[in-house]
């Protein structure tokens, strides 16, 4: 198998024409070469060190990705969208622990991950297929959320894994599209995997969601409603009416003074989805349903933070220790604690079109910048305040593929 595919590759590499057909063991494999010679580079931006906006660099140079395993595939990128994470890692957040997943044995030595290419969200086409993809073709459109641990999408082409992608929805352009994976599948995996939601035993459940104006906010919003969810959410007064457009049934401005004020008068909740975190824990679990099973899910967790300062071993233990310690603090008062973390899911982002085909969810959309431009559209997300996602088109949309 192994023999097959590194022949696969060179011939991948070596082919002088499109679209060639070869037969290797008596199977028919095709194999694609994106140009008359062979291809090994790419345009993309990326970052040779940490730090600020200025890191941020263009080269036509990066290394064309390459299918390592049966199970993946390369998409060529159409669109690309922006999350806080993406501002996060480009100063250094969680270094330690994407080196250690990029690099379990430590072989490789410090830094390796250079040049790196930013960028969680994709939306493109299949271009070619490991040997051992059963679901998707050439040219099939998909969107996916690329895990943090990979090179991104920030440039033509990505190389994921066939269980991290999914069909695109048939009802949005590749720039719609680009707007939802990375924060569908962490509001997917805060509530459906940890928080115990799904559409059958949602309806009529009381959700509060704290920063609800943000790009997961936005997207859980729409979810919970569309499976029949009463929705509380925390925002700006600016942005009361965006999340009342949204589905919003009650929304609290955080702005006219101490927040859990007004929330406290409320009906309590069975789920809380942090956000904002910080302070919000102090009060936040007051406003569950105690002892029916209501769960505290916040985003903002001191993990990658922990195992930046103490190193993995330590940073771990002291994770661990941290929401132990959390959990049966506020078990014993009836109410359950946890922390909601992005999961890459294919199959959740298959639910997640049914959905948006079905018209209960749409695209937010804030701004469109194109590839030469996203140092700009770095500048535009840090400026925060954010109404919807901003996203990088890499290809036009009328491309002839």
């Amino acid at each position: 198998m192994i023999r097959h595919l590194v022949y696969s590759r060179w011939l991948f590499h070596h082919s002088k024409s499109v679209n060639t057909l070869v037969c290797l063991h008596g199977r028919q494999t095709r194999l694609l070469s994106t140009s008359k010679s062979s291809r090994n580079i790419m345009p993309a931006w990326v970052i040779d060190k940490y730090g600020g906006d200025d890191v941020l660099r263009f080269t036509k140079n990066a290394s064309f990705p390459i299918i390592t395993y049966p199970n993946e595939v390369i998409v060529q990128v159409h669109a690309a969208a922006l999350n806080p994470i993406d501002v996060s890692m480009r100063g250094g957040y969680g270094a330690s622990t994407l080196s250690m997943k990029r690099d379990p044995l430590n072989i490789k030595q410090s830094g390796t991950e250079f040049p790196l290419i930013l960028g969680r969200d994709v939306s493109g086409v299949i271009m070619e297929c490991g040997l051992d993809v059963k679901y998707f073709r050439e040219r099939d459109e998909v969107w996916a959320a690329i895990p943090p641990w990979k090179q991104g999408s920030f440039a033509e082409f990505v190389v994921l894994s066939a269980n991290e992608i999914s069909h695109k929805p048939k009802s949005l352009s590749h720039i719609e599209a680009a707007a939802f994976p990375y924060v569908a599948t962490t509001a997917w995996s805060a509530l459906v995997n940890t928080g115990g939601l799904s559409k059958d035993n949602c309806a009529k459940k009381r959700i509060l969601i704290l920063g609800g104006s943000g790009g997961v906010g936005t997207f859980a919003i729409q979810m919970l409603k569309a499976w029949g969810a009463h929705v509380t959410v925390t925002c700006s007064q600016n942005a009361e009416r965006f999340v009342r457009d949204l589905g919003a049934d009650h929304v609290v401005d955080y702005t006219a003074g101490p927040v859990e004020e007004p929330l406290s008068v409320l009906e309590k909740f069975d789920l809380i989805l942090d956000n904002v975190g910080g302070e919000t824990e102090r009060w936040a679990l007051n406003l569950l349903k105690p002892w029916s099973g209501a769960k505290y899910v916040t985003l903002v967790t001191p993990f990658l933070q922990n195992t930046d300062s103490l190193g993995i071993a330590d940073g771990m233990m002291q994770s661990a220790c941290t929401m132990a310690t959390k959990a049966l603090k506020h078990l014993i008062k009836g109410v359950h604690y946890r922390w909601g973390f992005f999961a890459p899911s294919g199959p959740a982002l298959d639910d997640v079109r049914d959905i948006v085909d079905a018209g209960q969810i749409r695209a937010v959309v804030e701004e469109t910048f194109s590839f030469s431009q996203v140092p700009q559209a770095f500048e535009k997300l840090e400026k925060g305040h954010a109404r919807g996602k901003t996203v990088v088109q890499i290809i036009e949309e009328r491309a002839d593929l």
